[in-house]
């Protein structure tokens, strides 16, 4: 039988303050923790109605709770979803927490509270509250300081080199070609720095937001035969890519940014022989690989290879071919898009990147052969050219852009907006070929151009959109056969090679 001091000397030494409270709201048992919270002397507070430890606007309703809690008895927190205050002696008030549970002593039903200051629990709830709401304003400027950025950071580039390809088209002198060919390498690696550099921020600014949904590998597949066919034959290289049925579950954009920079890193380290892109299905997996018989990694460096401005064999201090953010921005994707990624190599063999990726549910089981796309026309004749319709919205860029097409034999008509456009194919019916930019002024489009001036010509008008955001607004547009998109800073010679591709697209009336 425990002792009467040994129980007072328990409920003293509990970490919450105690109170018993009888059947008519008094106080008749406070332990010590009471008297450091509330500044009352225990003696005080006995035989004391219990509203004394309470706000004076919270007394009479809480007179109401008490006699109902007196009727219904049971162990239950105080005000579930409200916030509770106490008040001390000195009249000051703070937030508590209170758990209530029903005591018997002989015939008598009792109420026992343990309360407990939650003033630091509320502070660190505010602080993080706070703390969040401060990280998504920072996230929402970063994302509309990065929208800006990669609109306006790449006008300039834009216009550098454009205009770098007409001066080059025009210099004959053979010190102003070499020293225009040198600008135009300077320009191209300013490019790929500022996208990869805005691709990193945008990742880890969580502005690109994964949109996932089935596609088929064979396309994404076929695209990376298209874009690096041309480059891995200029190094003497194969490019193999093995055909695929496969459908997998995942965001097709992203995938396709992290295997393009995957396939660009095989080309660059790889020396002589071949860079394949191969796939097959494991236990409701689709392993992509990217296989090359270049230089490989040496096994202390595996786990370096995904950092940021990391090359194999580069020291910081030295000349770079590249700037090691391309396995960066893999690595960035792949914990976005929760996938896995692995890496072999051996040195002087090559190495194999496997990308894995979820199938699909409805993946299918068997290879299907897939036709490689065929160029829709080789290179014009000067009789062939068409009269284009240019609307850009920044006059550098217009200007730069209107050079170049002049200096190739082009009768170009430009304008500034969606109106201006209209206008001008008002009066030039005999436009064959539309060049827009996505963004213009007024909150016009260039999708909305294109939509414009095809129903002021009555017919489907082959499109180029030129843009530098990589938003799904962009990424989704409806796949339309007689529409281009390239993004900014487009080369020269790509935006001429896209102009010569669509005009050989016969006109089919709307």
């Amino acid at each position: 039988m425990l002792s009467s001091d040994l129980v007072r000397r328990v409920l003293d030494s509990a970490p919450d303050a105690l109170i018993i409270i009888d059947g008519a709201g008094e106080i008749i048992y406070a332990n010590q923790q009471v008297e450091t919270l509330f500044g009352y002397r225990i003696a005080e507070l006995i035989g004391q109605k219990v509203e004394i430890l309470l706000p004076e606007r919270f007394r009479s309703r809480h007179i109401t709770h008490r006699i109902g809690y007196s009727q219904n008895l049971r162990v239950r927190p105080m005000g579930s979803g409200l916030d509770l205050f106490a008040r001390r002696r000195d009249g000051s008030e703070f937030p508590v927490e209170i758990s209530l549970s029903p005591a018997q002593d002989e015939d008598v039903s009792l109420a026992v509270a343990a309360i407990r200051d939650s003033t630091e629990r509320r502070d660190n709830q505010n602080a993080l509250r706070e703390a969040r709401e401060a990280a998504d304003r920072a996230n929402k400027a970063k994302s509309r300081f990065l929208a800006t950025a990669s609109h306006d950071l790449r006008q300039p580039l834009q216009a550098l080199s454009l205009l770098n390809g007409t001066l080059r088209r025009i210099a004959h002198d053979e010190a102003v070609a070499e020293a225009l060919s040198q600008q135009e390498q300077a320009i191209s690696a300013m490019s790929r720095l500022l996208n990869a550099l805005l691709d990193i921020s945008k990742l880890e600014s969580g502005a690109i937001k994964p949109e996932i949904s089935d596609f088929k590998v064979s396309q994404l597949l076929e695209e990376m035969r298209s874009e690096f066919a041309a480059l891995a034959s200029s190094k003497g290289l194969r490019l193999e890519v093995e055909t695929s049925g496969d459908r997998v579950h995942s965001d097709a954009a992203l995938v396709g940014q992290a295997v393009r920079n995957l396939v660009a890193n095989a080309i660059k380290y790889t020396k002589e022989g071949r860079v394949c892109l191969r796939c097959a299905q494991d236990r409701g997996l689709v392993k992509l690989q990217v296989i090359d018989t270049g230089v490989g990694i040496p096994a202390p460096e595996l786990t370096r290879i995904y950092e940021d401005f990391y090359q194999i064999g580069v020291s910081t201090n030295t000349s770079r071919d590249g700037y090691g953010l391309g396995l960066s921005i893999v690595w960035r994707i792949v914990v976005l898009l929760g996938l896995k990624i692995d890496v072999q190599s051996e040195i002087g063999r090559g190495t194999v990147f496997t990308l894995l990726l979820p199938a699909s549910a409805e993946a299918l089981r068997t290879a299907a052969p897939s036709d490689a796309s065929t160029p829709l026309a080789g290179p014009m004749s000067a009789a062939a050219r068409v009269p284009i319709l240019l609307v850009e919205d920044d006059a550098r860029v217009r200007n730069a852009t209107r050079m170049l097409l002049k200096v190739e034999g082009y009768d170009v008509t430009t304008a500034a907006s969606l109106a201006e456009a209209a206008a001008a194919a008002e009066k030039t019916p005999e436009v064959r070929l539309l060049i827009t930019d996505y963004h213009l002024g007024n909150e016009d489009t260039g999708v909305q151009v294109i939509s414009e001036i095809r129903k002021r010509l009555g017919t489907d008008l082959p499109a180029i959109l030129i843009t530098g955001d990589t938003s799904s607004a962009v990424r989704d547009l409806q796949y339309d056969e007689r529409v281009r998109t390239a993004s900014k800073p487009i080369n020269p010679d790509e935006l001429l090679s896209l102009i010569r591709e669509l005009s050989a697209v016969d006109r089919k009336p709307q």
